[in-house]
């Protein structure tokens, strides 16, 4: 490969990882060309970048990143890496999803996720990464919780006139 190429290159992958909000590392070893299209039309559907990367072009990328040498196990071998950049567990989420499907599933395994600088391990991006709630999920539980008291001070101003009206209803069928 040129210089100028591999040079672009990385530039290119240290952009993404400093974009991103989280990244899993995938071994997509045995998938067919039909289920890596399918993953990568997930991905996108998700608003995940994905792309399939040369380990040495990684290492050059993240060469001074305080995560670097953590990285040095994960980086062997066939490698994907899904970059999420608005929601943290966009990519486990769909990883988590695909692996459910029988005929691909089981050759699709996560090396390692990395999310604010720390190394997460397979089981972590599984288990804690692809269920935290999503960025739309963090709004309705946060809008929930601003309109609540609202709810409870509405209910309160409506109470006394609710009681009245209830009273003359009884007052009306007594007599």
């Amino acid at each position: 490969m040129i210089r100028a190429t591999k040079d672009l290159q990385i530039g290119q992958i240290k952009a993404r990882f400093d974009k991103m909000t989280a990244a899993v590392f995938l071994d997509f070893k045995g998938m067919t060309v039909e289920h890596v299209t399918r993953l990568r039309a997930e991905f996108r559907k998700a608003g995940v970048e994905y792309k399939v990367v040369k380990n040495t072009l990684v290492k050059h990328a993240l060469k001074d990143a305080p995560y670097k040498k953590k990285l040095d196990d994960v980086l062997v071998g066939m490698t994907g890496i899904a970059w999420s950049y608005e929601d943290p567990s966009a990519a486990a989420k769909v990883v988590k999803a695909f692996k459910k499907d029988p005929a691909a599933g089981d050759k699709l395994l996560v090396k390692a996720g990395l999310i604010d600088g720390s190394l997460l391990d397979a089981a972590a991006v599984e288990s804690q990464l692809a269920t935290m709630p999503g960025k739309n999920e963090l709004r309705a539980m946060l809008l929930a919780t601003l309109q609540a008291p609202l709810q409870s001070f509405v209910a309160l101003l409506a109470a006394p006139a609710q009681n009245f009206a209830y009273l003359l209803a009884a007052k009306e069928r007594q007599g």
